[in-house]
């Protein structure tokens, strides 16, 4: 057996259902096999939450992810002060807990001590203070994670893989974001990510228009003219394979989506509301173009269930195995490409038909 990924997975909103599908997901002792998880939260929620669904899952407190035991379910505590649970409610004191988990997980990864990080839903309100002034986690694992890398939203499940232009933007800003700069970062970021995280070689990328029947010829607008399409021809300038502009309602209605192995939406609801519509339960939203790796399921807090031990743990589940599997293929990759051949050429100058190595007697 190969040696277990250590996952990181923050409590979230401790009000909403991320104990929940939590605990639902390792009740299947199976998923012990290919990972040793990492809880960051409270023992006395958890042990709440538990009792509220009926979970047969028991775990195990530790002082750190180093400490963390196979074949467990570990929890690091990280709340210092004792947190009232009020399913269904959104409170400050509910969003300060999910930001001590968030901020603790953070620093035990950048210690080595996980090797992948799930974060559990949040409240983007409650969880709003001085110490998290960002849209959403993205934002945030980019700022404290990065490296001066800039992050790439996609979600993805069975049938699609979305990558977003803008993120966590009103609609009525979206038109002046975009540039076609933006747009080809985010699709070498896409490209890039398709080739390492996910192992395809050649990479097929569909870019959806901004405007309805992608401007009908610039009668609509003009962002596909000016901006959407001459980023396209400079990326297939490049060798990347890039298509569009792409009215989303056609594309997705006649299943167009099928060829292509990424699409790149120009806002949150265009590339989101077709593929949770397709399949909402298997989602799974990740934050590529950064050296962490980070998963999270796709879908909120859930108050309206939270405790009542109906939701589902398969975005969750699928969320852990999308973190381990684009870890396990970064790995692959760098493995693959850790010893590279020097260059090899024929010496015309003589008659010999042995290959010569360019690199010879360079230091």
């Amino acid at each position: 057996m190969s040696e277990r990924i250590r996952v990181g997975i923050t409590q979230g909103d401790v009000n909403g259902i991320g104990y929940e599908v939590i605990l639902k997901t390792f009740e299947d002792p199976t998923m012990f096999e290919f990972c040793i998880p990492v809880v960051y939260g409270s023992p006395k929620v958890m042990t709440y939450h538990r009792k509220a669904i009926e979970s047969p899952t028991n775990f195990t407190v530790v002082d750190s992810a180093g400490d963390a035991q196979p074949d467990r379910l570990n929890l690091v505590n990280c709340n210092p002060e004792d947190v009232k649970v009020d399913f269904g409610i959104p409170t400050q004191e509910s969003g300060s807990a999910a930001y001590q988990a968030l901020e603790c997980a953070v620093k035990e990864y950048r210690q080595g001590k996980i090797d992948v990080l799930v974060t559990a839903p949040i409240n983007k309100k409650t969880i709003h203070s001085d110490a998290f002034h960002f849209p959403g986690h993205t934002e945030y694992i980019e700022a404290q994670l990065g490296e001066g890398n800039h992050a790439l939203m996609i979600l993805m499940n069975n049938s699609m893989r979305v990558a977003l232009a803008t993120v966590h933007e009103p609609i009525s800003k979206v038109a002046s974001l975009l540039s076609k700069d933006l747009i080809k970062e985010k699709l070498r970021i896409l490209y890039k990510t398709l080739k390492s995280d996910f192992g395809i070689e050649i990479p097929r990328i569909a870019v959806l228009a901004l405007n309805p029947h992608a401007s009908d010829d610039g009668l609509i607008g003009k962002e596909e003219s000016e901006i959407i399409k001459p980023a396209i021809d400079d990326m297939v300038a490049d060798n990347i394979q890039c298509f569009g502009p792409f009215s989303a309602d056609g594309f997705f209605g006649s299943g167009d989506y099928r060829k292509f192995d990424a699409i790149l939406a120009m806002y949150h609801d265009q590339g989101l509301i077709p593929l949770k519509a397709l399949d909402m339960e298997c989602g799974v939203n990740y934050t590529a173009g950064l050296p962490v790796v980070r998963t999270s399921p796709d879908h909120g807090t859930a108050y309206d269930i939270a405790g009542k031990g109906v939701a589902s743990a398969e975005s969750m589940r699928q969320a852990i195995f999308a973190a381990i599997d684009i870890l396990r293929c970064r790995r692959n990759e760098k493995e693959i490409h850790a010893n590279p051949l020097g260059k090899l050429y024929f010496d015309r100058r003589d008659d010999s038909d042995k290959l010569k190595n360019l690199d010879q007697g360079k230091e």
